[in-house]
């Protein structure tokens, strides 16, 4: 009693320690230690890297630093990385990828404020990065179309290619569509050369390896429309905030894939394309005339109509009558009251697969939810924001009816602490909700029913426990398709970071 530690280690003769060789005793396991040697020195580089790849960035840089050893294994086994691509890192470009040469993901970001690297630079990268899959650029207002072109001739390999607040436009987008024909995913954001009167985009050799394109924030969207009409193996599509109207860029989709189950029902065999699965449309020029090309895509799982005025229940009931494999809908209805129990009615009876719901903005009424309820058993994800005729009676019938619910969110609703007592004995598998912005729902209620169900994580306003979802009914985007890389400034990064929005629902 009152003795250190060590002097009753050296006092335990019988006790041993398993070092990289043998057993061996205390003693010498404290001489080992008293010799600085190296544990990790019969570690193989293959585990040490493996090691590496379960770290943060900064943590990853700072372990690179500590011997020749770490730094040679983690330049070889580093395949991400993220950098600040302003003018001022041009000298260091030779080393810096002579050192990472199995880099495969690759992102390139400059501020506003910055001159950015050039061309010749992208060249150079291009030269070093022969197994290139993965290339982000945001903000690199000197790369030009033809430095892009000549990028594409040198990167056959790529296959994910996102790009925003760029100078390049048609010419440079062509030439990755012409000499990448492995492509597979296009994000396209604020290209300053994607203007009125340019030249159309597309298809291209990559148009029969594209699986999903994004197009946001363009003044001439449309002119993607060769590139979308002749993706045939195109599974997902997203629009945001484009200008111009897309109906006829719709329509023209909708064309293609009704001729293609209509050549399928004929020939009594299955298509060789894979038809889209997912539409995303937000903020755009879009009417029902739209909606009814994209219920002509009947092998859709997941639609979104965010803020897409024009849209109305006759829209949506046909999607509804013809897209039966829906699985996920988010409508934004933006409370222009043009979409309602009408259109939801609909899908309550003619999709049964149903598994997430978004509303919001949208005036459903008792009688489109318990249609939903009733017929939607699959039902495991529920947003409801921002709606004036949801309350305790919608909420009660919620309760009673959605068994298989998991996740729930409520925001900006006119529901009462009846709604918190009626979820407290319902929804039998409901593991997650979120209330907010309620005025009429107490924080005894959120006390109550953390009491009811103990295990199920609450989010209230003011009965705050994270329940690991968000909702949102402010303005905002959508997730980004293509390789996202975190953002990092005079250093190198190596993991991923999602750009997520502010303008829905997210129930993860």
């Amino acid at each position: 009693m009152g003795q250190f530690p060590s002097a009753a280690l050296h006092r335990e003769t019988s006790l041993t320690f398993l070092s990289s060789s043998a057993f061996v005793s205390a003693e010498e396991f404290l001489g080992e230690i008293a010799a600085n040697r190296d544990y990790t020195a019969e570690i193989p580089d293959e585990c040490l890297a493996y090691i590496f790849h379960l770290l943060g960035p900064g943590d990853r840089n700072r372990c690179s630093l500590v011997c020749k050893r770490w730094f040679r294994v983690d330049g070889w086994s580093r395949h991400r990385l993220s950098l600040n691509a302003q003018s001022e890192i041009v000298s260091s470009l030779p080393s810096l990828f002579t050192r990472f040469d199995s880099v495969t993901k690759l992102a390139l970001r400059c501020s506003r404020k910055s001159i950015s690297l050039t061309d010749d630079d992208l060249l150079t990268i291009s030269i070093h990065c022969k197994n290139l899959t993965q290339l982000k650029l945001r903000g690199c207002r000197e790369i030009t179309d033809e430095g892009m072109s000549t990028f594409a001739q040198n990167s056959k390999n790529l296959r994910k290619l996102s790009c925003g607040s760029c100078m390049f436009g048609a010419k440079a987008l062509n030439s990755v569509l012409y000499h990448c024909n492995n492509l597979e995913e296009l994000s396209v954001k604020r290209l300053r050369g994607i203007h009125d009167g340019a030249e159309l985009i597309g298809p291209g050799a990559a148009a029969s390896s594209l699986k999903a394109i994004c197009l946001k924030e363009l003044v001439n969207g449309q002119s993607f429309a060769p590139l979308v009409v002749g993706s045939k193996n195109l599974k997902t599509l997203r629009i945001i905030h484009c200008l111009g109207d897309w109906d006829s860029v719709l329509q023209l989709i909708g064309n293609r894939n009704g001729n293609e189950n209509l050549n399928c029902d004929i020939n009594h065999g299955s298509s060789n394309s894979n038809p889209l699965m997912e539409i995303h449309l937000e903020r755009l020029q879009v009417s029902d005339i739209g909606l009814f090309a994209i219920a002509k895509c009947t092998k859709i799982e997941s639609l979104h109509i965010v803020k897409t005025p024009e849209c109305s229940n006759y829209g949506l009931v046909c999607v509804a009558e013809n897209c039966k494999l829906l699985r996920k809908l988010h409508i934004d209805g933006w409370r222009t009251n043009r979409i309602g129990d009408e259109g939801l009615i609909a899908v309550g009876k003619h999709c049964p697969n149903l598994q997430e719901l978004v509303l919001i903005g949208v005036n459903a009424t008792l009688l489109s939810l318990s249609a939903i309820a009733c017929n939607c058993s699959k039902l495991e994800r529920l947003a409801l924001c921002g709606s004036g005729t949801i309350g305790d009676t919608e909420i009660a019938c919620i309760a009673a009816k959605c068994m298989a619910l998991k996740k729930l969110c409520i925001k900006g609703c006119p529901i009462s602490d009846i709604a918190i007592e009626a979820l407290g004995s319902g929804c039998p598998n409901l593991v997650k909700i979120k209330v907010r912005k309620c005025r009429g729902v107490s924080s005894d209620a959120g006390e109550w029913l953390r009491e009811q169900r103990g295990s199920m994580l609450i989010n209230m306003d003011s009965f705050d426990i994270d329940c690991g979802f968000e909702a949102s009914v402010g303005d905002g985007g959508v997730h980004e398709i293509g390789v996202e890389f975190p953002q990092a400034v005079g250093q190198v990064t190596g993991a991923d970071a999602s750009t997520s929005s502010n303008g829905e629902s997210e129930l993860h």
